[in-house]
């Protein structure tokens, strides 16, 4: 049976218990690591799950950031360099990618710290995760703020993709079992990926009788 809570149940809830909750209600989202470079040459990490798309024409990937404080590396090198890098997670290297998350001062970097593989590639300053098997390299063009809670939407073009085509499928789809990419509930629960089931593009004559 079905328990009905408002807001005012949350404001009672400890932090930690209100933050388990609202991130896990929203189910199953993408493991990624952000890859930045300051302009010192330093290399920072950190593993979001708040990845979305945006558009296919331009290429357009999203993502929030939490509101700027100490730990706050991975906008503050985008914003001084203008380009950074999104990675899948992968299962090979999951626990690695979890503890990127850590509070790590500046002048750590969290790819020697969690014995991850910056790579580059020519004509583009920031790092990717050389353990990952796509890899996308972004380009920011807007950051909109979101005032109610301080946070930011950061939305960069993919000015570059590493992938091997032997994983992407006929139609163009990643076929992102075979790459083995995970997602993530909550704030620390990682899931393997499994397919259910297709369907073609859905249009009103093709409607299924159910």
């Amino acid at each position: 049976m079905s328990t009905i809570l408002s807001s005012s149940n949350f404001a009672s809830f400890s932090r930690f218990y209100r933050a388990n909750l609202i991130n896990s209600i929203t189910g199953y989202k993408p493991a990624m690591l952000i890859g930045t470079q300051d302009l010192e040459g330093r290399h920072n990490l950190a593993i979001f799950s708040s990845v979305v798309h945006l558009g296919a024409d331009p290429a357009l990937i999203g993502f929030i950031q939490r509101p700027v404080g100490v730990s706050g590396d991975t906008f503050r090198n985008i914003e001084a360099t203008g380009v950074y890098t999104i990675n899948h997670v992968h299962e090979s290297f999951v626990e690695k990618a979890h503890y990127t998350s850590a509070r790590f001062e500046s002048s750590i970097s969290e790819f020697e710290a969690c014995k991850l593989t910056p790579e580059h590639i020519e004509g583009f300053s920031a790092p990717f995760v050389k353990e990952s098997l796509v890899r996308m390299g972004m380009e920011l063009v807007e950051v909109i703020p979101i005032t109610h809670n301080n946070t930011k939407l950061v939305i960069g073009r993919i000015q570059y993709l590493l992938i091997d085509p032997e994983s992407i499928r006929e139609d163009g789809n990643v076929d992102l079992e075979k790459v083995n990419s995970i997602c993530i509930s909550g704030l620390e629960n990682y899931h393997r990926v499994q397919p259910l089931q297709s369907f073609p593009y859905a249009k009103v004559e093709n409607l299924p009788s159910f």
